[in-house]
């Protein structure tokens, strides 16, 4: 185990941040996600919630000053009702470690499916609230 590094982090998820460069995205998604559909690199973090993983992460990514979306999440299909504590879990991890980040943006359903395609990686994770999907788009520190 590393010191200072959070022990959510598998050897595979550190990597792809390692690797991961400005502008590269990341995908955190729900135990619902086709990742294996839509990106060749999944890591798998079974078990995880994803607020959990935000806290691990965004103190080591700094996420893009250039763009206005550099947190992205699912919008809900018409006729779904959004669960309130989905954004509200993820935005108080975003709050602690990226105060001046803005807003989450939320792009439709097939938008989202797009960006996932190009990503650096999709990592599964353990949450079942639907909507949970996140993108985060890395920047310079």
């Amino acid at each position: 185990m590393l010191k200072g590094i959070s022990p959510l982090f598998s050897p595979e998820l550190l990597a792809a941040l390692y690797r991961m460069g400005h502008g590269d995205e990341l995908v955190l998604a729900d135990a619902h996600f086709p990742g294996d559909s839509v990106n060749k690199v999944v890591i798998r973090a079974d078990g995880l919630k994803i607020a959990d993983l935000l806290d691990a992460i965004l103190p080591l990514f700094a996420l893009d000053d250039y763009v206005d979306d550099p947190v992205v999440m699912m919008a809900c299909v018409p006729g779904d009702e959004p669960d309130p504590e989905v954004e509200a879990d993820y935005q108080a991890a975003i709050t602690r470690h990226a105060p001046d980040s803005p807003a989450i943006q939320y792009i439709e359903r097939y938008a989202f499916y797009d960006r996932a395609k190009t990503a650096s990686a999709v990592v599964m994770t353990g949450e079942t609230r639907k909507y949970g999907n996140i993108i985060l788009k890395k920047g310079v520190s």
